[in-house]
């Protein structure tokens, strides 16, 4: 009782299968090897890459957002990034089932595929301000996809944006990091390091900056921490083999836990 409205007749109409393409999604799972967890290896990181692809859209309209000076509704979308990392890195737990007996028998089939090569994760990176040219290299064999990376390499990113904020709140920002090449790594700056400090310092003057250093500093901490499940997941079902892509595998993924995307805002805290 109580289904006698439901609608049944879908000739002409939208399914729910049809709205989200599910044929498309659901045939997307295609094995190389015979292995029964191979399944596990591809679902897990599709849906990391769905993930991400809606972590690119949030950042995307943030940074749009925060050069217009609207920080409220970047507020909001950065909120929405911070609870998309907690989904992924609970990914990591998942696909931590698979042993390293079960893995052997299908990680030849990959060949040199590896998720070093994850062009979403690499605009990730450059969005938050980590840019590398030597890894574009990678996306040569499709023009179109490295057109896509190289726009976003040149832009400027969410830090670059927010400290321009800092500027426009009448904050004294060096010249050299207002103007500097975004194509490059940020360098820590003592402008930068005292505007911050500043805002930490009179929240109730300078809330919305306030607010926003909060939330870069809340993605920061959950993109470590998935970096850290990432890593342990790889050392718990490689060890210290290297990546299928050539990459040093675990070596590297420990490598990069040392990288901040926002130095200053992790420094204002010694500096209070």
């Amino acid at each position: 009782m109580g289904n006698e409205s439901v609608h049944t007749d879908f000739i002409n109409n939208m399914t729910y299968g049809d709205y989200l393409h599910l044929d498309t999604l659901l045939s997307s799972q295609k094995r190389l090897s015979g292995h029964h967890d191979e399944m596990l290896f591809i679902i897990i990181h599709q849906v990391s890459e769905l993930w991400m692809k809606l972590i690119l859209h949030e950042l995307r309209t943030s940074i749009t957002s925060i050069e217009a000076g609207e920080l409220s509704p970047a507020f909001k979308m950065l909120s929405r990034v911070s609870k998309i990392q907690s989904q992924i890195i609970h990914a990591w737990d998942v696909l931590s089932t698979l042993t390293p007996s079960e893995y052997i028998q299908f990680r030849d089939d990959l060949g040199q595929a590896s998720g070093f090569q994850s062009y979403q994760y690499r605009m990730i990176e450059f969005a938050l301000g980590y840019k590398t040219p030597h890894v574009l290299k990678i996306y040569q064999k499709d023009p179109e996809l490295l057109s896509h990376l190289q726009e976003a390499y040149q832009s400027p990113s969410l830090y670059d944006v927010s400290i321009r904020a800092l500027s426009k709140a009448g904050f004294s920002i060096d010249d050299e990091v207002l103007n500097r090449d975004v194509k490059t790594p940020y360098q820590e700056n003592d402008s930068v390091l005292k505007a911050w400090t500043e805002v930490y310092r009179n929240t109730d003057k300078y809330w919305d900056l306030y607010e926003l250093a909060e939330k870069l500093i809340d993605l920061e901490d959950w993109l470590q921490q998935w970096r850290f499940r990432h890593m342990k997941t790889v050392e718990r079902i490689i060890g210290h083999k290297k990546g299928t892509g050539g990459s040093s595998g675990v070596s590297y993924l420990k490598k990069v836990l040392d990288h901040q995307f926002f130095p200053e805002l992790w420094n204002v805290r010694t500096s209070l």
